[in-house]
Formats: structure tokens, C-alpha cells, sequence
């Protein structure tokens, strides 16, 4: 979220850094163009103008101006802004009531049902809840079956209501079955609908009475961009909504919803969907918000995605044998796979400080996540004495592992090969001493202590000098070129055809 504003204001203060002195023009200079990307961002138009404005009255000030570094100050004077207009502090839900009552609204296709079964899981892990489902969408063709679905996928209690019900009827009987099965969250997944349609919105109204949620939440589809800030505010002068969950952040390159909704509706944003996976649902801080905006990252967010998303025993135990240099084929594929968990390799460059550079350097780039995916199938077709013990890979061997992961055994090759050299590089840094400069972080999440110049590639991955949240030491050799490749699997194919031949005489 948020792409291509980083990049406009990224250019903006870079120049405002390399002024030797700041002068009141250079400042005018500088928030003219801040306004034109906010504009272009599909932010409203009165929040650009007095976002604007209140920078301006503390960036032109003489003490700023005469600071030792005034560049910086008005950066820091953006920030803190943008933290105000995007709410100011984190808002938590209110989870109190026995049960607490979430009711979901909001316009068709915005995401509701799956926003409900995201909040769910995220209620449960998170919270330590005992959430439950309420699917009162009796509109919609198969929505019930889809949030039935999702609840079981994610082995969560869901009352069993039918198309033919009332949604006045099942939000009320949902509530009293959640009483008395001691269930202490009760999700509401109600039918989307156009703010102007009065029937459906009375019905609302008539759930809203019966049910007394704590929460009402309208769920925005963020691409709407500013429309999805016209409906909130008509949706919260008949509900009286008490916040926003924005979907598809991770999509919605603008972001001029999220800048813009809090100041219209008077309402915080209290999550945001940042991808289709159900664990992709985030709790909304406006200063880690802002932070992105800049380009500064949000480490806070990454960390506490791997506390939550990568097991701590399983961690020291990786540790361990990293110190030991007894890593194997089977813990390199654990470790790709706890990366996965984190989520793709683009969105968790988002988060470090200093990598929109290293993005906009790679350009076109395709993120290795089928790099991954391709070396994963390698190493999932040896067997688990050959992802102990590499060395056992023979050549008739290499030839099996090359047919049942789909490769050429020229690829097989260069991972055995370069996953070899990782080992004995391993072994050089540890001398029998151990890693004194390992950081305390689990081995998937190395970040701020990387040495210079990033982390080298994983053993059998092109196109990604760096790699972020592998172990120390991965990789080094370089990966086959593509031309290596096509020509292996050319002469594999010939050879294929010369042994038919050979079979038929």
C-alpha cells in the first residue's frame, strides 16, 4: 500500500535534504509537490488542504529554518502530521460484553464474510478469544456456505443458519446459542448493501437493536478510494459506526482512503487486509502507517509477525544448529518454508527500513518466490537420508531427484553445489567458537543486525542478490543463467530421444 505516494514524497524530501539551507520558498517549493502527490493519491481535498497548511505554519517557522538540520525537521513535522490525520493513536477493538457483539457492514464484494473469518482467527491467536461465527448474509447466493466454509477450514464454530431464515431472527438466535456454548466473541457477517437502499439499512438498524454490538465495523474495499470514504460516512450517520476495516491495502497502490476516512467520518480505521491469505488481516497504527508512507519501514509490524508466525522452540533449535554447523537440506526447506509464513518477500521489504531503494534498484525483478517454489520441489524429491546427507547424491541419483522435481539435473547440481560451499562457510565462521555476532532474533527474522550490502542469495536462487530473513551465510555461488539452463534442458530432451531410438532398434 501506499507505492506510489513513498515514491513521490521519497523524491520530495531528498531534495529538501540536500538543501546546504532551507529558505521559506524551498519549503513551498517542497509542499506544493507533497500536495500534488496526496492529490494524486486520491486524498481528499479539504484533508490535502489543511494537512498542508498545518505543515507549513511549523515547517516556515525561524526555528526550523535556523536548525542545524532543517531537512530533517521538516521531515519529522510531515510525519507527525500524517500521524494526526490518519487517527493519531491505535484505537483497539472493544471486546467487552459477555459475549462481545462485532457486527460486520458494508457495500457487496468489499470483503465482509472474508474479513469476518480473518477477524476470527486473529481473535483466537492473538487474543486468546473463543470466537464465533454468524453468517447472517441470506442474500447473497452461497454466502452462508462460504463463511461455513472458511469456519471450518479454520476449525471455528459457526451457527448453523439457512437462506430461509431472517437475519433479524439469526443474529438474535446466534447470540443466545454463543451464551450458552461459553463462546465470548460473536462475529455478525451481515449481506451487503448500497447505503441508499432504506429497507436493507432499517434491517441493519433492527440487528443493531436487538444484538447491541460493541463494534460495528464497515469493511471498505480500499481501490474505491475515495467513494469507499462517501459510503462510510453515510453508513455511520445511520449506524453510528465505531470504525473502518479497509480490504485489499495490499493492492490499492494510492492509499488515498486510508488518509482520507478518519478525518470525513470522524471514525478510526482499526484494521486493514493486506493480502488473501486469513492470517493477511492487521491491526491499524497510524504511526507505523505514516512511517511507511515515508519510506522509514515498520520493524515493529515485522516483529511481531515472526513472534507470531514462527514457532520460538523450533527457533532455538535452528539457532543451535546453525552455531553447531550442522545445517542440513531439511532445515533450509523448514526455513523457507517459516518465510513463506511471514509472507511474500515484497511485502516484508516494505517493512524494513532503507529497502524502497533496494526495490526501486531491482525494478522489474520477479521477488524468488518461485525461485522457492522450484527449489523447495528439488529438495521435497530426495529422500530424507539425501536431505540429511547430500553426499549421497550420485549422478543416477541426481538424474531421479531432476525427474520428480520437474528440473534439469543441471539445477539439482548447482543447489548441491552452492548449498555445499554454504556449509563450509558456515564452518570457517564458526571456528569452533560458536557465532558471537549472531543477533537474538529467530533465524528467520534477520533484519537490522545484516551485514553490509545484504545478506547473500539462497543456494540455487538468481536474480535476488539479498534475501532477508535467511541464515547467515546463505548461498554465494551464483545460480545458473537462464541460457545454462534452456540449454541443459535441450540436451537432456536430445538425449531422451536418442535412447528411444536406441530402444527401438
Amino acid at each position: 500500500m501506499f507505492d506510489s505516494l513513498t515514491d513521490r514524497l521519497e523524491d520530495v524530501f531528498r531534495k529538501i535534504r540536500g538543501q546546504a539551507r532551507l529558505t521559506e520558498e524551498n519549503v513551498q517549493t517542497a509542499l506544493r509537490e507533497v500536495r500534488l502527490a496526496l492529490l494524486e493519491a486520491d486524498v481528499n481535498f479539504k484533508v490535502v488542504k489543511d494537512f498542508v497548511e498545518r505543515v507549513r505554519e511549523r515547517a516556515v517557522g525561524q526555528d526550523v529554518l535556523k536548525s542545524l538540520n532543517p531537512g530533517q525537521q521538516v521531515v519529522k513535522i510531515v510525519h507527525e502530521e500524517l500521524i494526526e490525520i490518519l487517527g493519531g493513536q491505535a484505537t483497539d477493538l472493544d471486546l467487552s460484553g459477555s459475549p462481545a457483539v462485532i457486527m460486520v457492514v458494508g457495500l457487496q464484494g468489499s470483503g465482509k464474510t472474508t474479513t469476518c473469518a480473518k477477524l476470527a482467527l486473529k481473535l483466537r491467536r492473538e487474543f486468546k478469544r473463543k470466537p464465533y461465527l454468524v453468517p447472517a448474509d441470506v442474500y447473497r447466493p452461497a454466502a452462508i456456505d462460504q463463511l461455513h466454509k472458511l469456519a471450518s477450514q479454520l476449525d471455528i464454530e459457526a451457527y448453523p443458519s439457512t437462506p430461509d431464515q431472517n437475519p433479524v431472527d439469526i443474529c438474535a438466535a446466534a447470540l443466545a446459542e454463543a451464551k450458552r456454548t461459553g463462546h465470548d466473541v460473536v462475529l455478525l457477517d451481515t449481506a451487503g448493501r448500497l447505503h441508499i437502499d432504506e429497507a436493507l439499512m432499517d434491517e441493519l438498524a433492527a440487528i443493531k437493536a436487538g444484538c447491541a454490538p460493541g463494534e460495528i465495523l464497515f469493511v471498505a474495499d480500499a481501490m474505491t478510494g475515495q467513494d469507499a470514504v462517501t459510503v462510510a460516512a453515510a453508513f455511520n450517520e445511520r449506524l453510528d459506526i465505531t470504525g473502518v476495516v479497509l480490504t485489499k491495502m495490499d493492492g490499492d497502490a494510492r492509499g488515498g482512503a486510508a488518509l482520507s476516512v478518519r478525518q470525513v467520518t470522524g471514525k478510526p480505521i482499526k484494521l486493514v487486509g493486506t493480502g488473501e491469505k486469513v492470517s493477511d488481516l492487521e491491526l491499524f497504527y497510524p504511526d507505523r502507517a505514516a512511517s511507511r508512507i515515508l519510506g522509514m519501514g515498520d520493524i515493529l509490524t515485522l516483529i511481531e509477525k515472526a513472534q507470531t508466525d514462527v514457532d520460538a522452540e523450533e527457533a532455538a533449535e535452528m539457532e543451535r544448529k546453525l552455531r553447531k554447523a550442522q545445517f542440513t537440506l531439511e532445515d533450509f526447506r523448514t526455513q523457507m518454508r517459516r518465510i513463506k509464513k511471514l509472507g511474500s518477500l515484497e511485502g516484508l521489504l516494505k517493512l524494513i527500513p532503507g529497502m524502497s531503494q533496494v526495490r526501486k534498484q531491482l525494478g522489474d525483478v520477479q521477488m524468488p518466490e518461485k525461485e522457492m517454489a522450484r527449489v523447495e520441489a528439488i529438495i521435497n524429491s530426495m529422500t530424507k537420508a539425501e536431505r540429511d546427507n547430500p553426499k549421497l547424491i550420485n549422478t543416477s541419483r541426481r538424474e531421479r531427484i531432476a525427474k520428480g522435481s520437474g528440473v534439469t539435473v543441471l539445477e539439482v547440481s548447482q543447489l548441491l553445489k552452492n548449498f555445499t560451499q554454504m556449509q563450509k562457510m558456515m564452518q570457517r565462521m564458526m571456528g569452533g567458537k560458536g557465532m558471537p555476532s549472531m543477533p537474538k532474533m529467530p533465524p528467520g527474522m534477520k533484519m537490522p543486525g545484516m551485514p553490509p550490502g545484504g545478506m547473500p542469495g539462497m543456494p540455487g536462487m538468481g536474480g535476488m542478490g539479498s534475501m532477508p530473513g535467511m541464515p547467515p551465510g546463505m548461498g554465494g555461488a551464483p545460480a545458473p543463467s537462464r541460457a545454462a539452463i534452456e540449454s541443459a534442458r535441450a540436451a537432456a530432451k536430445k538425449k531422451k530421444e536418442q535412447r528411444k531410438k536406441r530402444k527401438k532398434r
